[in-house]
């Protein structure tokens, strides 16, 4: 067996040494109007084009960082007996439909793994299935391929989601079972609701939480995660005695487009960030609040007056480029509507986003940022250790539609210390 990947995440810009994804598959095309709402969508993606924008993406993650996929990952840990039986049943347990379990239990690990994100048909073998207007009884993981969401890596940790929505908890129960299982991971879950966080009061998701650095950690709070969560968090922190810094960023309920922290604000380099100024940059239009974590107790809570100040007090001094610039608001929430703050990072100063938030990439372009559109990179072969500040841009015309970015779409499991 291949050497154990050591999971370990210390920075948001370090240098990609591994990255999780799931590439966008029929789950994704599997829903009418009707579902699509429940599914957390706006609007239906074409299928075809989105893998095509999605290919770019992974493409240049490639160059940088080793790759796992759930599907694969889920494949090999179903392949054993005790995991599959276990993981099947709370499964179905959770959603309601025990009585399919035994059925899934019949099924190989890979067809087994691809009915579990596809969706498992309903049979209509009774007259209540047979009147029944839904046509899976395990619906599709519709939102799987934005896999930040599900789970977050600190330091040598994998924190578990507890998910605001119902309808995504399957994708957490995966993700807890691939980090519990998987011979190919050296890591430690955090599942708040095994540890005594239960209530619909407790939810958290991790496009809300940024490691700034090992001792400061961003959380956003808002629509996804909750200021229970944080307190949960505060009581995990202050248990294994670290020195921890919690910069708690309130973010607007409405709209959509605000659901989680790296909407609004993403780190691009050591000394740069991604904001979108209407939230971040309004002083106490919404909450900023420093909470200092040493020796077991909460030794401070502040308010502050932005994130930007808070981190510059720690003695991380940021560099503020604007998602749809500077001067016109109509530009700003149109670009930060269709993900235009949400960068994720392949090294320092090193960012891949959508290109289809011109002022942003301008504004980027402006800051330093080489500007390169990421088929001509993997055209060209172009090394990006060659590269200084660079953006590279991906086609965005339907994954930003689902409601994410990047970032969104990449849950880093190893990241070289600054």
């Amino acid at each position: 067996m291949a050497d154990k990947f050591d999971i370990n995440v210390g920075s948001e810009v370090g240098r990609l040494t591994g990255v999780l994804l799931h590439e966008p598959g029929p789950e994704v095309a599997n829903m009418t109007p009707e579902t699509a709402e429940r599914a957390l969508y706006s609007d239906i993606l074409n299928l075809s084009v989105a893998r095509k924008e999605y290919a770019q993406l992974r493409g240049v993650l490639a160059q940088r960082a080793e790759i796992f996929q759930v599907r694969d990952l889920l494949s090999d840990i179903l392949s054993n007996t005790r995991v599959c039986q276990s993981l099947v049943r709370r499964i179905c347990e959770a959603e309601g439909v025990a009585d399919v379990a035994a059925d899934l239990l019949q099924v190989n690990n890979d067809e087994l793994s691809r009915l579990l994100i596809e969706g498992v048909p309903l049979v209509k073998d009774n007259l209540s299935r047979f009147l029944s207007r839904d046509r899976y009884s395990l619906p599709p993981l519709h939102n799987f391929f934005f896999t930040r969401d599900s789970a977050v890596t600190v330091r040598d940790q994998v924190l578990i989601s507890r998910m605001a929505n119902r309808v995504r908890g399957r994708e957490t129960r995966i993700m807890e079972a691939i980090f519990d299982y998987h011979p190919s991971f050296n890591a430690r879950t955090v599942n708040p609701a095994r540890l005594g966080a239960a209530g619909d009061e407790v939810t958290i998701e991790g496009g809300d939480i940024l490691v700034a650095s090992p001792e400061i950690l961003l959380i956003g709070i808002g629509a996804r995660t909750s200021a229970k969560a944080v307190d949960f968090l505060i009581q995990r922190i202050k248990e294994q005695g670290y020195h921890q810094h919690l910069l708690v960023q309130e973010l607007p309920q409405t709209p959509e487009s605000f659901i989680h922290l790296d909407m609004v604000f993403t780190f691009l380099d050591e000394g740069c960030c991604m904001v979108f100024e209407p939230v971040i940059m309004q002083t106490h239009r919404y909450d900023t609040v420093h909470i200092e974590i040493e020796n077991g107790e909460v030794v401070s809570i502040q308010e502050e007056d932005n994130l930007l100040t808070a981190l510059g007090k720690l003695g991380m001094d940021m560099e503020a480029v604007a998602c749809g610039g500077s001067t016109d608001r109509w530009l700003q929430e149109r670009e930060q509507w269709h993900s235009g703050a949400n960068f994720f990072a392949l090294a320092p100063g090193q960012v891949i986003g959508y290109g289809r938030n011109q002022n942003t990439i301008d504004e980027l372009d402006g800051a330093g940022f080489e500007v390169i559109k990421a088929e001509e990179l993997l055209k060209n072969g172009k090394n990006m250790d060659e590269m200084g500040r660079c953006v590279v841009t991906i086609d965005g015309s339907e994954l930003a539609r689902g409601g994410g970015g990047c970032r969104c779409m990449t849950m880093p499991l190893g990241r070289e210390a600054l």
